[in-house]
């Protein structure tokens, strides 16, 4: 599902490194959840229109597990806007682009 250009893929390996620095928004999702599959291109619209500002990533719960579990995500989709490494702010279930948008906004 997080195959765009603009979307880093996420994983346990990689997560730490990519919002050690800056302003991170990550997606907490996986293929089989309907939700999830709404906001992916609102999502992207954000990877797009943030680009410079913001890293949007997307990482899939049932293939990396641990990060998940460190940052008690319970539901998906689940984001989290995360700035130099620490959890900023999230949002679980669907929400409209304006809210994440406006939590980015609040981070940078």
């Amino acid at each position: 599902m997080a195959d765009s250009n603009h979307i880093k893929t996420l994983d346990d390996e990689n997560f730490q490194d990519t919002i050690s620095q800056g302003v991170t928004l990550v997606d907490f999702y996986a293929d089989w959840c309907g939700p999830c599959r709404m906001i992916a291109p609102l999502i992207e619209e954000i990877a797009v229109e943030m680009q410079g500002k913001a890293t949007v990533g997307k990482l899939d719960i049932e293939s990396s597990q641990a990060t998940p579990a460190k940052y008690e995500v319970h539901s998906i989709p689940t984001i989290i806007i995360f700035k130099d490494g620490q959890e900023f702010k999230r949002l679980v279930g669907v929400h409209a682009k304006e809210d994440f948008v406006s939590m980015i906004n609040e981070a940078v």
